[in-house]
């Protein structure tokens, strides 16, 4: 009788079990109608980052187009031929107190030296770009030092753009004939502006002048000597 009721036991426990995994089967696959609730995983596109040469690959073999977000100053210094232009800073020209002084304090300095505007984020800057390209397009995205671009690229991988390419350092890395390009100066130097270009010509005529002296002093000693005695001693 024992024997008969362990058997009898064992029996429904492996029944329950056979059971138990029936019904969890059952209850794993999708039934008719009903949604299988599962998540979906978004693939983000990755930048690709390249150097002048290889942009100029992905231009001519894979018809990237060419977006340049520099201001529109250095823009109209130098730019490569038919690309497409969006700002991802506009000058700012904003008329309250705060902004005022800051942009006092902003020409005094950066804007006198080195020529830069004051400006702020452009907020057209995706819709512009949406308006002209469809997300599928494949984009190369220039600025003059590389850092530009980048912020860019991750405004339009957000927009759902999914082929993007960025000039590593930006167009100042650039070898002069690497673009056909429009402007008054080569794009490496289109960031270049202010006083910071005219010191950079004084600094060079003072040094071929004091280059000439040395030379004259080291290989014509008598006659440098006659000339310090000639000069006035003051």
């Amino acid at each position: 009788m024992a024997g008969i009721g362990f058997s009898s036991a064992l029996s429904a426990t492996r029944n329950f079990q056979t059971s138990w995994l029936v019904s969890e089967t059952h209850s794993r696959r999708t039934l008719p109608g009903k949604l299988n609730h599962r998540k979906n995983l978004n693939v983000k596109a990755e930048v690709n980052y390249v150097d002048a040469e290889e942009a100029k690959k992905l231009i001519a073999v894979e018809e990237y187009a060419i977006l340049d977000v520099r201001d529109k100053s250095q823009y109209d210094r130098a730019h490569i031929k038919s690309c497409c232009h969006v700002p991802l800073f506009i000058e700012n020209k904003d008329g309250d107190f705060g902004t005022i002084i800051k942009r006092t304090l902003h020409n005094n300095f950066s804007g006198l030296f080195f020529g830069l505007p004051f400006t702020k984020p452009n907020p057209d800057f995706v819709q512009s770009i949406k308006s002209q390209f469809s997300p599928e397009s494949k984009l190369v995205l220039v600025c003059q030092e590389g850092l530009r671009s980048v912020a860019a690229a991750n405004k339009l991988e957000q927009a759902g753009f999914q082929n993007i390419a960025c000039i590593t350092s930006g167009l100042q890395s650039a070898k002069s004939g690497t673009f056909d390009s429009v402007g008054t100066t080569e794009l490496q130097d289109a960031g270049k502006a202010g006083l910071i270009t005219i010191q950079g010509k004084i600094s060079a005529v003072l040094g071929t002048v004091l280059i000439c002296a040395y030379l004259f002093i080291t290989f014509f000693p008598e006659q440098a000597e006659k000339l310090f005695q000639i000069a006035p001693v003051t």
